[in-house]
Formats: structure tokens, sequence, C-alpha cells
């Protein structure tokens, strides 16, 4: 895996075009002024949660005795399920959203840094032979560009319209189920051939 594909392959598990609905009825009820310097606080925190689980999950991994076959295939599962979710959402997420200001829930985690977020760098991280460094900069490339888009959602918004970012987001989705498959494939080839 390039270095670019885990970039992009971390930018399409963030999914900021399908978070852009969800960061905006969160941030609906709070004064218009304050509405970026909260994303990018929120953005911020995912980031500094993102870097913490970076550093420590190859010590996480070796603690549990995964071995690279099993993450390598558990993390194509887990994309699978998740490109899944991205081109059939359900309509349980808007539901779950809490009154209020938000404050590290649940914009920066689990939106930005959740559970497949976390997933996918440790995958890219133990299957891709990168270096913390160099996944740290495919990190911090995806993130950047998450952050612009969510910075600017009110404007993309307008832009592209509802239809337009559920769109989106189901082709980002399409494009996460081939990466997830090759992950798979991967993996099984891995382990097949021990």
């Amino acid at each position: 895996m390039a270095l670019l594909s885990a970039g992009v392959t971390l930018f399409l598990v963030m999914d900021p075009l399908g978070n852009i609905p969800l960061f905006l009825s969160v941030l609906k009820t709070g004064p218009e002024a304050r509405r970026r310097r909260v994303v990018l606080r929120e953005v911020a925190l995912a980031f500094v949660v993102l870097v913490l689980f970076l550093l420590a999950g190859n010590a996480l991994l070796r603690f549990l005795g995964l071995d690279q076959e099993a993450v390598s295939i558990a993390g194509g599962i887990v994309l699978f399920l998740i490109a899944l979710r991205m081109i059939f959402p359900s309509d349980h997420a808007s539901a779950e959203l809490p009154e209020g200001e938000p404050f590290l829930v649940p914009l920066a985690i689990p939106l930005v840094a959740g559970p497949s977020a976390l997933a996918t760098l440790l995958l890219i991280q133990q299957t891709a032979g990168f270096t913390t460094a160099e996944v740290l900069l495919a990190l911090t490339i995806a993130w950047s560009i998450t952050a612009v888009i969510l910075l600017s959602s009110t404007f993309m918004y307008r832009v592209l319209g509802a239809r337009g970012l559920i769109a989106l987001e189901r082709l980002m989705g399409m494009l996460l189920v081939m990466v997830a498959v090759q992950m798979l494939i991967n993996g099984l080839k891995a382990f097949l051939s021990n």
C-alpha cells in the first residue's frame, strides 16, 4: 500500500462529506460566529486522539498478541462494514446527538476519530510496512483535508445540497469497499502462504 493510498484510505474512513449534515445539526443551536471555533477545536481534539492511538497502537497489538495477518483480515472486514454503512446508512445516527455545545463527543469522537479510523491506523501501521513517521504524515494529510471540508461545511452544504453530499458519500463508500476487499485478500494470501 503506497503512502498516498494510506492517506486516501484514512480520508475515506474519516468520511468528512458524510459527517457534514451531522456537524451542522449538532451546531445549529449555537451562535453562527462560534461554530467555526467549535469545529476547529473538535477536529484538533480528534487529531490528538488519532496521533496518541497511532503512537500506542503497536504496543497494544503486541500486548494482545495479534499477528499481522489477523490485523489485515479483521481490518478488511471492518472497512467493508464501514463502507456498507456509508453506502446504506441508517437513520439512527441523528437521533443520538446530544443537546448543547459539543466537547469531544460526538464530533471529535466518534465522528472524526471513531473506531473505524483507529482500526485503520492500526491496520496501515501493521500491514503496509511504513514507519510511524510515514503513517503520521498520511494521517496529517487526510486529517487536514477532512478539517478543511468540515470547516467549510455550511458552504459545502449550500453548494452540493443534501443529495449531492449523499451521492459523494456513496461514491466514497464504493471506493472504500474496493480497498477493504483488497486488504482482506492480502491478509488471506499472507495467512494461507504461512
